[in-house]
């Protein structure tokens, strides 16, 4: 069994010794230059570190994630009979001289793993891959060698990895059992976040070294306290900021230029992340992976507002947390206002009450609000949204494959109910602190921000935390004064007009009278029962993902984390219906950072996931 591995290794010192005839990659010589100090630069998220089922070198199965979160990773692909000197050795040689150099510096040794995948699972067996790592292996630095259980398997990782391996034939067509390849080697951090790949120009021990101790150099950052992917997925699409400057330039993401990577979607329904608990599905429509595509498909259609340019995730957009960053309040076709603004979508499957006013209780028969809703998606009816979709040749099928029917009032609903229960993000560094018992995984402010949430600040009276899941809300409706405020006190003499984007001008009350319709009365659920004990009162909505979704509140008017818990801290705003639960809070000004800190550390580990999947979505043509 450790014939091919020794061949590898023969390999490698062959084309050592025949230096003149084989050009070397840097990673075989000394730097030729000085690397810059670690933590002098930063590394940038370059996408998701993709999943997959894999075996292990005692044949257990695992999913490549199961390896990660806990610690860095340096994930490579080989083949054990590999003999390309830049290519598989190089990468175990890098590798290996990672590992002795580690040796000596244990603490920064725990705090990595190499994960060795093969390529060639038809030879590179679990005992095979046991037997080739056996060799590179030192002391018990954490090495693993693994492989999947057939190509099939593989696939899907490769894929995901974008490694394009082609097999090599003779000229007979007999597999000569060698590949084709681009070496790479991806550091992935405890997110799951690739954040730097090496090829073999750039495969060094000493620079990937430099990289770790970078990423290790603030060891409780957690996703939601920095920019948690590349800089263009977290960012109003059409970002105007500076726009009144003489030498603005705009950095707004093209359509065309918005690429993302479809995501199993299915698989944060069947199995949540860490945090969320078991996914109650309705037994009139189980979620399927077709009922998924389809509603994801509608999602993201302009074509089903009454003018063919308003999609839902116009006022849901994926990279705003679902929600919307740019707009208090939504505004619906036409720049039709609406009264409220755009919640999260994230984990809505688990929500009992539904709209700020939570009056409704099922996703199917939501999704009809915003279609049929003059200042939203502004259809006149139901019939013309059915025959629309009807008319369109691409859906021709897919209702019947995802419901064994065409479509109508029903099969849309459910559709559109199906994408939005795959929304669940979870598994943030909160998660793998209290229910993954990871100790280092959350800050050392968010730590204190979470005593301040159980304790002090008593935020847990309406977003409890469980002992296994935690949805961080009590289902129920609550009046903090905010509705009140905006219905009952008086309106300012000057208001602000926004003229052009980034350019305010402070106009008097008066002028505008004449030009802007009076703003609608907001009296909360109170609307829905007419009982005077609902005024003002809005749903709780979940804290999962909060610092994705400014501005807060139902009305849009608080624009930070800070002003929220400030706002809280303050006791509310006084009226005769105020909730019980709002009393002055004491918080001291570092007191207020830790809890905000803490709701930070709330940010879901797939959340990147989600958002690129929602890139890859087509957006219906519209002609």
């Amino acid at each position: 069994m450790k014939t091919s591995r020794l061949i590898g290794l023969l390999a490698l010192v062959t084309a050592l010794v025949c230096r003149a005839e084989i050009p070397l990659a840097p990673g075989h010589a000394v730097l030729p230059y000085q690397l810059a100090a670690p933590a002098s630069y930063s590394l940038p998220v370059v996408g998701a570190a993709g999943d997959g089922e894999i075996l292990t070198g005692d044949n257990q199965p695992k999913r490549l994630h199961e390896l990660m979160g806990d610690k860095l990773v340096l994930l490579s692909f080989i083949y054990a009979t590999c003999s390309d000197v830049n290519g598989c050795p190089l990468a175990t040689q890098v590798l290996h001289k990672i590992s002795r150099q580690l040796q000596k510096q244990p603490e920064l040794a725990a705090k990595l793993r190499l994960l060795t995948l093969s390529f060639n699972p038809a030879h590179d067996t679990p005992d095979m891959m046991r037997q080739y790592g056996s060799g590179f292996k030192t002391g018990e630095f954490d090495w693993r060698f693994l492989t999947t259980r057939d190509e099939q398997t593989l696939q899907p990782i490769l894929d995901a990895y974008q490694q394009n391996v082609q097999k090599i034939y003779d000229e007979q067509g007999q597999f000569t059992g060698t590949f084709s390849h681009l070496l790479r080697v991806y550091l992935i951090d405890t997110d799951k976040n690739i954040r730097n790949i090496y090829n073999v120009d750039f495969l060094h021990a000493d620079t990937v070294i430099n990289d770790v101790k970078t990423l290790l150099a603030a060891p409780n950052e957690s996703a939601a306290a920095r920019p948690a992917v590349a800089e263009n997925l977290y960012q109003a699409g059409d970002n105007k900021q500076n726009y009144q400057r003489a030498d603005y330039h705009t950095r707004s993401l093209a359509l065309e230029h918005r690429r993302g990577q479809p995501a199993k979607l299915i698989e944060f329904v069947k199995k949540p992340p860490l945090g969320l608990p078991k996914l109650p599905e309705p037994p009139d429509n189980p979620v399927t992976a077709a009922k998924i595509d389809l509603g994801r498909k509608l999602f993201y259609d302009r074509r089903l507002s009454f003018n063919n340019t308003f999609s839902c995730a116009i006022c849901h957009i994926p990279e705003q947390g679902f929600s919307s960053n740019e707009m208090a309040t939504a505004v619906g076709v036409e720049g039709r206002s609406v009264r409220r603004n755009s919640p999260s979508l994230y984990n809505v499957a688990y929500a009992q009450l539904l709209f700020h006013d939570g009056r409704e209780n099922s996703l199917e028969q939501q999704a009809w609000g915003p279609l049929l809703a003059h200042n939203e998606m502004g259809n006149p009816s139901i019939g013309h949204v059915v025959d629309k979709i009807k008319a369109g040749a691409d859906y021709r099928g897919l209702f019947e494959k995802a419901f064994g029917k065409g479509p109508g009032m029903e099969t849309i609903g459910q559709a559109l109910a199906s994408y939005q229960r795959a929304l669940n993000s979870a598994d943030s560094p909160f998660d793998r602190w209290y229910f993954g018992k990871q100790s280092q995984a959350l800050s050392d402010a968010a730590r204190r921000g979470f005593e301040l949430f159980t304790g002090k600040a008593a935020c847990g009276g309406c977003h409890g935390i469980g002992e296994k899941s935690a949805l961080f809300t009590d289902q129920k409706r609550h009046n903090t004064g905010i509705g009140y405020a905006e219905s009952m006190l008086r309106v300012p003499d000057k208001q602000r007009v926004q003229v052009a984007p980034g350019v305010f001008v402070d106009v008097d009350a008066k002028s505008l009278q004449g030009v802007a319709e009076a703003r609608a009365n907001d009296l909360g659920y109170y609307e829905i029962s007419q009982n005077p004990a609902d005024r003002w009162a809005y749903k709780t909505p979940s804290l999962r993902n909060v610092a994705l979704s400014a501005p807060y509140m139902h009305n849009g008017s608080l624009s930070s984390l800070k002003d929220v818990v400030e706002f809280y801290n303050r006791g509310g705003i006084a009226n005769e219906n105020l909730s019980p639960l709002i009393k002055p809070l004491g918080l001291s000004d570092a007191e207020i950072d830790d809890l905000v800190a803490f709701l930070q550390a709330l940010t879901g580990g797939n959340v990147e996931a989600l958002v690129s999947d929602a890139f890859a979505a087509p957006v219906g043509d519209s002609r």
